[in-house]
């Protein structure tokens, strides 16, 4: 099957998300999580792959076995299944050639993909673009991933005449619920037996991740004193404006909206309350562990002073960690998946373009579980719009990647030609 009908098929199956399940604790959270679960199982099946496994919550694990004697790693490759809660309507995808200026999606819609608002369009001139009728998201977040990793796994059941070592894949559920749960939470690294791995969840072409946030929560509970306004006078504490003075105290340009690049923050996120009682949500953000653990202590402190100063039990602060920097897991001997995979960009022909992502994916989870893992491009752009679009040359050069980062495991880890 075309990497491109694959991904079509993949589309049509509605995976959105749902919050308000996933909240409760339901994996997968919407039915066609697992309606894609088992048509890939399907597709496995057909491909001739080993050990195919569909979990109850839709967790899908698969190997690939080694065509040789060698001893070498194991490594795997992730997508997730479901796409972001932002639009919930069904994919009407579509392939349309790109020659320039805007892209009409839907005429009697009147909706454009419009190159002024897009200049990298620009390098896309001559390709095929994948997009939507302009009414939902396209899915490629993460639908393409799903059909690179699976077009990559055809092309080598179909050549056994390159040799490999064992390749594991696996497809998770739920992976736009922010990292609180999903897949990658429930996932059992120990029982997959992979050494390293890799997601496809993002980015243009050449595009690579390997740091990420180190990223947490704190929820703070502010307890006040109601009172009636007629005889409030020294008897009212509104907790509401204890709140509101808390966050007054934090740095004032170290949020999201005053930061890029590797600049951390603090992130406002959830305010709710009335005099008596208000908690605030906050996330905190930092790329490096000790700006990440200094963050948190500033916030505990905080809360520690603001208590002092408004007496005993009136401020409770909560901390907790939600995931960590991919990067910690991959320094010193931990290197060699970052050196496989530009090895295998430049293979391809692709310049390798790190990034360090401002947010988080389920390789950061995977990676802390012990199942170090980077993020290779999709070849997507514009996640979560009804703008997103996907050039093919992009897709089929992710599936490329995939391949690559196999023979270069194989080549950097046969008898006499092992990693330093």
């Amino acid at each position: 099957m075309d990497i491109v009908e694959r991904f079509i098929n993949y589309t049509k199956i509605n995976t959105t998300t749902s919050r308000e399940n996933g909240a409760k604790g339901i994996m997968p959270s919407s039915p066609g999580q697992m309606k894609l679960a088992k048509l890939l199982v399907s597709e496995l099946e057909a491909l001739g792959m080993e050990d195919i496994i569909l979990r109850e919550n839709a967790i899908v694990t698969a190997t690939l076995p080694a065509n040789t004697d060698e001893t070498i790693p194991v490594v795997s490759f992730f997508g997730h299944l479901d796409t972001s809660a932002e639009q919930t309507a069904d994919t009407k995808a579509q392939r349309l050639p790109y020659n320039g200026g805007d892209l009409c999606l839907n005429p009697e819609l009147n909706i454009y993909l419009r190159e002024s608002e897009f200049p990298e369009l620009k390098n896309y001139i001559g390709d095929d673009l994948i997009v939507t009728d302009g009414t939902s998201l396209l899915g490629a977040d993460d639908k393409a991933a799903l059909a690179a990793i699976m077009n990559a796994l055809q092309f080598l059941i179909s050549h056994p005449e390159i040799r490999h070592g064992e390749v594991k894949v696996g497809f998770v559920p739920d992976e736009e619920q922010g990292l609180r749960g999903g897949g990658a939470k429930a996932f059992d690294v120990s029982e997959f037996g992979a050494d390293f791995g890799y997601t496809l969840d993002c980015c243009g072409i050449g595009e690579f991740v390997y740091e990420n946030w180190n990223a947490g929560d704190a929820e703070i509970i502010f307890t006040g004193q109601s009172a009636h306004p007629m005889s409030a006078k020294g008897k009212l504490k509104n907790s509401l404006l204890m709140a509101h003075k808390f966050i007054s105290m934090l740095p004032g340009g170290e949020a999201p909206e005053y930061t890029e690049g590797r600049e951390g923050y603090y992130w406002v996120k959830q305010l709710q309350g009335n005099s008596a009682r208000t908690v605030l949500k906050l996330d905190i953000r930092d790329f490096s562990e000790e700006g990440y653990h200094a963050r948190k202590t500033f916030v505990r402190q905080l809360a520690e002073s603001a208590c002092a100063l408004w007496g005993e039990g009136s401020v409770i602060c909560q901390l907790s960690d939600r995931y960590a920097n991919v990067f910690n897991s991959l320094q010193g001997e931990g290197h060699y998946p970052i050196d496989i995979a530009l090895r295998a960009y430049q293979r391809c022909g692709i310049t390798p373009t790190p990034v360090a992502m401002r947010g988080g994916y389920d390789g950061a989870v995977l990676s802390q579980k012990g199942l170090p893992c980077p993020n290779i491009f999709t070849g997507a752009h514009n996640f979560h719009s009804i703008y997103e679009y996907l050039p093919v040359r992009s897709l089929r050069a992710a599936s490329d990647v995939v391949i690559a980062i196999i023979q270069e495991t194989f080549n950097g880890f046969t008898t006499g030609n092992r990693e330093s």
